[in-house]
């Protein structure tokens, strides 16, 4: 679909197509363009507009389709499409338009009044031909790339991401993050957390079953109300996966995983405020 026949959708299906609203494509746009008038030497003009090369550049996020059949599909070579992706991803990053806050900001005491919650999404890889062992995930059964996640409970807001390879403990990523909270802010995490109070005291994790043993009637209830609190990270999770460059096996070099996740997230965040 050409944006010309976009275009014409209505705005629940435009978000459904292209996964973010028509005020975030607009704004894509209006960046790219900006850029491209900065070039002393332009070069040779692209066949395709400005908002075809975003479109694409969000199909293949949106869809992870090979750049073979998205190529087929604009008529255009694969090599092409390869370009246009990393050429409109570097000038959104570029612009900081959508950057996320970072950790500094956790450091802030104008947090004091919100809940911090933590999770660690997990999205699968092909089998790596060297070093297998660091990239597989006893959980998921199978290779992986793990995002931290660290947001606002009150605002949804995604403070800051960290990376990490499949075999490494979710507390492990944490504390290798080197991310520092304001003593002041309550944080909330899942079991794979268990031992942050000894970093942070302000900080709660579901309570774990003992071996041989059960959870009284009391542990069971503040986990459920722990749990209620929680589960907010984990609908935007599946609001980032709605791209399924994050769901489904990823193909491409891992290096630039992480620069792609804080992008869509950055998105995401910026949405939040539309």
């Amino acid at each position: 679909m050409k944006y010309w026949q976009a275009r014409k959708l209505s705005l629940r299906k435009f978000k459904r197509l292209c996964g973010v609203k028509r005020q975030t494509f607009r704004l894509m746009v209006r960046l790219v363009k900006a850029q491209q008038k900065l070039k002393k030497k332009p070069g040779r003009p692209n066949k395709l507009i400005i908002e075809n090369q975003i479109l694409i550049t969000l199909q293949y996020w949106r869809e992870y389709r090979t750049y073979f059949h998205i190529a087929q599909d604009w008529k255009i070579s694969e090599s092409t499409v390869y370009r246009l992706v990393r050429k409109v991803e570097n000038i959104l990053i570029k612009s900081r338009k959508f950057s996320l806050p970072g950790k500094k900001k956790l450091l802030d005491s104008s947090l004091d009044k919100n809940l911090i919650l933590m999770d660690v999404m997990e999205s699968p890889i092909e089998k790596p031909k060297k070093h297998q062992k660091r990239f597989y995930s006893g959980k998921q059964g199978e290779h992986t790339l793990k995002t931290q996640v660290v947001l606002e409970q009150k605002t949804l807001k995604i403070m800051c991401l960290e990376h990490g390879k499949g075999r490494i403990h979710d507390f492990r990523l944490f504390k290798n993050s080197g991310i520092k909270f304001c003593k002041l802010v309550k944080i909330i995490a899942d079991k794979g957390y268990q031992g942050i109070a000894k970093i942070h005291e302000r900080s709660e994790t579901p309570i774990k079953k003992p071996k041989q043993g059960k959870l009284t009637k009391a542990q069971k209830k503040y986990n459920r109300e722990l749990n209620r609190l929680r589960i907010v990270v984990e609908h935007v999770n599946r609001r980032l996966k709605i791209f399924k460059i994050l769901s489904y096996r990823y193909r491409n070099r891992h290096r630039r995983f992480g620069l792609r996740t804080n992008l869509i997230a950055g998105i995401y965040n910026h949405e939040l405020a539309l």
